[in-house]
């Protein structure tokens, strides 16, 4: 089975916070996120270094004011978000960072690195070990009536048949990635687990005849395999360790290709039936809705159908030959697979939805309005002149308007407001990378794709003309993805 899509999306996080944020403050905006809503864990897109809680000390003089320290104990939280309908900017000025594009971060495990074929990470998960013992107990069963004069050692020979089983599956997942790479289409990892593989493609095919071919190479290539074994036992003895392991790669391969072309999502079949009611009515969500109700309706049919058939002999066994254990198996595999078709239609729906809802999060709107301010400003005048201006955010800038950092709202609550007049702003501030420059006409996918080449909590959001527009916080875009969730297609 495969289950490909996209990645890195904002967790859904409705969590209230425990306190007023005490940074800068402003009227309530027109339709932009609560600026009191911010959750208190930090956002999914990661948390860049601590800084901003300062060290118990005395009060200085009022004349000289002194930075706070770099590495506060105290973790930091979202910024508070607000959204800047109006467009309004500060008079800094800062380039756009158009050469070289941020670095992707290392890609996420996802249990034992096996490889890089075609450069794409394979992961063997843990569930995998379980799935390969039960194949080995099995197996080792059907061998002893098979080949009894194996003894223990057939536990050796079934072990062997499941990683060749496996090896299978992932030719089965190289197919897809394959095919995604001649499309150009991104590929995140290919990871094996409990029941077969999942090949995670970061992105859509962009036409439903790209998306026919992405999803029917891996079935094709499993027919294909399961031909090759069965020419090569045509020259061996069937009563064989070689025969009975060709006669068992041959048929699971055939399985694993038939059960695949069922047409519901997330099967391969399920992706093919999207991309025909895509051709058919122009539109990729119909072809995800139909698809993922079809594949509800299997699910529930896998559920009843497959006790029923193995009871009725449909496989090869009778009613004779059941027992209270083989039912309670049977029902069990039954279960498993139903749910897992079950949850990967509702996942494919939500997906889509998602996709759907995409260009709705633009940078612009998203942007919180910000000031700019010199590195040995104090806390409390910078905090001024925000709420003078109804900005949310601080942009630290150099003598020339450059800018240098952003001031973390995580960093400003922990700063007593006894203490604010004394705390210089660079003291609280996060450097900015390339990385975390982002264009004010980015909008969903692309900006998505920004946000997780370089997870931040703040990025600094300019014009193509290099002028300052402000801060995008990553919790704004998590929120608006909720919200962007909650509405019908």
């Amino acid at each position: 089975m495969d289950v490909s899509g996209g990645s890195g999306q904002p967790r859904s996080d409705d969590g209230e916070p425990t306190e007023r944020p005490a940074g800068p403050t402003a009227p309530t905006n027109d339709g932009g996120p609560d600026p009191t809503d911010a959750p208190t864990a930090p956002p999914r897109a990661g948390t860049p270094a601590d800084t901003g809680k300062p060290e118990p000390e005395p009060e200085p003089p009022a004349e000289t004011p002194t930075p706070e320290n770099k590495n506060p104990k105290t973790p930091p939280e979202p910024p508070t978000s607000a959204t800047d309908e109006t467009g309004e900017r500060g008079h800094a000025h800062a380039g756009m960072a158009k050469g070289r594009p941020p670095q992707r971060p290392r890609e996420p495990g996802g249990g034992l690195l096996m490889g890089r074929p075609f450069g794409v990470p394979v992961y063997v998960a843990p569930s995998w070990f379980i799935v390969a013992a039960l194949i080995t107990w099995v197996f080792g069963g059907q061998l002893d009536r098979v080949l009894p004069e194996l003894g223990a050692a057939r536990y050796l020979v079934s072990l062997f048949f499941a990683i060749a089983f496996y090896a299978s599956v992932l030719v089965h997942e190289l197919a897809h990635t394959v095919a995604a790479i001649r499309f150009k289409l991104p590929v995140r990892r290919i990871q094996l687990q409990f029941f077969g593989g999942v090949s995670e493609i970061e992105k859509e095919a962009e036409t439903p005849g790209r998306e026919f071919v992405l999803a029917f190479v891996g079935p094709l290539l499993s027919l294909v395999l399961s031909g090759l074994f069965y020419l090569a036992m045509q020259p061996v003895e069937p009563g064989t360790v070689p025969g009975v392991l060709l006669a068992g790669l041959m048929v699971s391969n055939l399985i694993v290709a038939i059960f695949n072309l069922l047409p519901g999502l997330p099967l391969d079949g399920g992706r093919m039936l999207r991309a025909v009611v895509w051709k058919i009515t122009g539109r990729p969500m119909s072809g995800t809705v139909a698809a993922a109700w079809v594949g509800r309706a299997l699910a529930v049919s896998v559920l009843i159908g497959l006790p029923l058939l193995n009871y009725s002999g449909a496989f090869g066994g009778g009613t004779e030959d059941a027992n209270g254990m083989d039912a309670l198996t049977d029902g069990l595999l039954a279960a498993v697979l139903a749910a897992i078709i079950w949850t990967g239609a509702g996942n494919s729906l939500r997906m889509a939805r998602l996709r759907e809802h995409l260009p709705e999060l633009r940078a612009r709107t998203l942007t919180r309005r910000a000031v700019p301010v010199e590195t040995g400003t104090p806390l409390s005048e910078a905090l001024r002149r925000a709420n003078a201006a109804g900005a949310r955010a601080l942009v630290v800038v150099d003598a020339d308007g450059n800018p240098l950092s952003l001031v973390r709202e995580a960093a400003i609550v922990g700063v007593p407001e006894h203490r604010r007049p004394w705390v210089a702003v660079s003291g609280l501030a996060q450097d900015l990378t390339d990385g975390m420059r982002v264009s004010a006409e980015l909008a969903g996918e692309d900006l998505l794709d920004v946000l997780r080449a370089t997870p931040a909590t703040e990025y600094l959001v300019v014009e193509d003309t290099g002028e300052i527009y402000g801060v995008l916080s990553a919790a704004d875009v998590e929120r608006a993805f909720v919200r962007a969730m909650a509405r019908p297609s």
